[in-house]
């Protein structure tokens, strides 16, 4: 069976509105308030993704940089450890695994020795002092440095320059008293 061929030439008819061949009026002002939307889009989205992937670089490296001391504002901190021991000194790096310490300083209990009473004097208890000891002065002689994991940190504080922990510190370090808080 033979189909009949068509000599005459097919005419579709095209609207201006949708020709690709110029745009005018409306639809033209549609089209690039249509492309500067999405270039802005576009623009905002590769940002985010940009900055999503140098957070999460920096997040989960454990490389310091501006990441590291996120929400400290002094020299000095506390850090509160679970077993119950604090020790003040200059936190250099924080992430998710350690807290680096260092010029590391903590509390010791020194008790004083008691003194025999004189005949007719009730005995005076024992005098309880704190005392500031500089890590480094121990017999192990230990590095003043401390890596500590973060699963043992309870809390890192910052203190303030007023702070006596801060003063006697201060005091230690120009040499006028050795480092002893009462």
């Amino acid at each position: 069976m033979a189909y009949p061929t068509l000599n005459k030439p097919v005419k579709i008819p095209v609207r201006p509105e949708t020709s690709n061949l110029g745009l005018t009026g409306r639809s033209a002002k549609r089209s690039e308030n249509n492309s500067w939307v999405k270039g802005l889009i576009t623009l905002v989205i590769v940002l985010v993704v940009i900055a999503g992937g140098i957070y999460l670089i920096f997040d989960f490296s454990g490389s310091g940089g501006i990441f590291s001391r996120t929400g400290l504002q002094s020299d000095w901190q506390a850090v509160f450890l679970t077993n119950g021991q604090v020790y003040f000194g200059k936190a250099v790096k924080i992430d998710r695994e350690s807290v680096v310490l260092t010029n590391i300083y903590y509390l010791q209990v020194v008790t004083q020795p008691l003194q025999r009473s004189v005949e007719g004097e009730a005995e005076q208890q024992p005098e309880q002092r704190l005392t500031l000891i500089k890590l480094g002065n121990e017999i192990h002689g230990p590095r003043d440095e401390m890596i500590i994991n973060r699963d043992h940190v309870v809390i890192i504080e910052d203190l303030r320059n007023d702070g006596r922990v801060v003063q006697a510190i201060s005091d230690y370090i120009s040499g006028q008293q050795p480092a002893q808080q009462q």
